[in-house]
């Protein structure tokens, strides 16, 4: 109030100048009219979110056997391949040509997110989630016949990365329809299925190649996932109503957040390592006089540990946040693949992937949970497959440039250093993320 009594608005006061006469364009206000009617929408449905009850629960599981086809067979499973690949069917091929099948598979895993995540905002759901279901199931048979080194590479490597990209990103983004304060132990419960996948398929392998031999061990995996897809495509479901989000395929506005860009760019440095050691394992302790039973079950070993590590993250992350769980996990990777390959015998071997797969399943369960919270859940799809779509850059090369650097030197030392040196890096930026997104180094995030 001024002394002539004088009312001053409150903007006035702080300095703010008001403002201009709307002038907006028709279609802009139209625009806004929409913009509003979203926001609206998705405030009625948003808050109510469940957290819990047997429709979100059902959803879990459905999601979790969507991970266990995916991520379990393609990720957690393609040590065995590699091995069997290097030794029996491939064995004219070098680690790091055979390397690129499975490279190319684990980030095709993750390079479709960017538009499976904006047809999964859209509401385009159930029709190319069963349609991705039968694709995989299809390859999977497919590879059983596979002969020649470019009929695995499209099989086994493009088609069914392809295939299992487009099943585990829409799986992933529907656990942020379904629950929010427990969303951590929600992720973590839906990546345990990689973690049975990565259990059961290596140890089926081992026992039925000298059984049935590799077409029919293949042919079986088939059918597994007919029986565990039939059961995901009935479950699965998404609970908020489709919205357009402005922006198209990309959100490019997200990248004005630095705690996004940079938490992106950790996600390509983590994955340029993180799948070195899965990889070459069984071949690494094949090397240093393991028998081919032995090497064959580290990966299950590894895998089955990282069901405590997906659990107990999930745990951790819902009362400290997913970055303060993310970080020491993640550290203790880029640690265990700088001392993998002075592992020599077979209780260090056994050491070494029981701890890693504890660090490794806590890392790539709660991957997406820090892109879900960086904006709001009416984008949820988009943002994180952008991000997927970029950590699979890193995916792409990581295990065939350690597989080259590996023939090159005639031993794991190097890639154990070059792949641990990156996962490292990466924890630094997880730490700037952290800073930036708390302002300090303390606190729940």
């Amino acid at each position: 109030m001024l002394e002539d009594g004088t009312l001053v608005l409150p903007d006035m006061e702080l300095g703010y100048t008001p403002a201009e006469p709307d002038t907006a364009p028709d279609d802009e206000k139209i625009d806004e009219k929409i913009s509003l009617d979203i926001t609206d929408k998705y405030t009625k449905y948003a808050d109510g979110v469940p957290d819990g009850g047997f429709k979100a629960w059902s959803v879990i599981v459905a999601s979790m056997l969507a991970t266990f086809c995916t991520l379990g067979y393609v990720a957690s499973s393609w040590g065995i391949f590699q091995e069997y690949y290097e030794r029996v069917l491939l064995s004219n091929k070098s680690p790091s040509t055979i390397a690129w099948i499975g490279s190319v598979q684990v980030a095709f895993i993750f390079l479709p997110g960017l538009v499976t995540g904006r047809l999964f905002d859209l509401g385009h759901f159930k029709i190319p989630f069963f349609t991705a279901s039968c694709g995989l199931i299809v390859c999977t048979f497919l590879t059983a016949e596979c002969k020649q080194y470019w009929q695995f590479f499209l099989t086994q490597g493009l088609f069914t990365g392809l295939f299992s990209g487009v099943i585990y990103g829409q799986a992933i983004s529907v656990v942020s329809h379904w629950f929010s304060k427990k969303k951590g132990m929600a992720l973590g419960v839906v990546t345990i299925g990689s973690s049975l996948g990565g259990v059961l398929f290596p140890i089926a392998g081992q026992n039925l190649i000298p059984l049935v031999g590799f077409k029919w061990t293949v042919r079986i995996f088939g059918f597994t996932m007919l029986v565990a897809l039939g059961i995901t495509n009935l479950g699965i479901d998404r609970r908020l109503p489709p919205v357009n989000a402005k922006g198209g395929l990309f959100n490019l506005p997200a990248f004005r957040n630095p705690v996004y860009t940079i938490y992106c760019i950790s996600g390509i440095t983590c994955s340029f390592g993180l799948y070195t050691m899965l990889t070459y394992l069984p071949v690494s302790a094949t090397a240093v006089g393991m028998s081919d039973t032995f090497s064959f079950y580290l990966v299950a070993i590894s895998n089955a540990a990282s069901g405590f590590g997906r659990l107990s993250a999930g745990f951790l992350a819902d009362r400290i946040g997913p970055l303060s769980a993310m970080i020491p996990f993640t550290a203790l990777l880029g640690i265990l693949t700088f001392a993998w390959p002075y592992a020599s015998s077979q209780g260090a071997l056994i050491g070494v992937s029981v701890i890693y797969g504890i660090a490794f399943g806590a890392y790539v369960s709660l991957i997406v949970a820090p892109a879900m919270a960086m904006g709001d859940v009416s984008d949820v799809g988009r943002r994180v497959g952008m991000f997927l779509t970029i950590a699979a850059l890193g995916t792409l090369v990581g295990t065939p440039i350690s597989g080259a650097i590996n023939a090159g030197t005639g031993g794991f030392k190097d890639p154990g250093f070059f792949a641990g040196g990156v996962v490292i890096f990466s924890v630094f930026l997880l730490f700037v993320v952290r800073y930036l997104q708390l302002g300090r180094l303390y606190g729940k995030c």
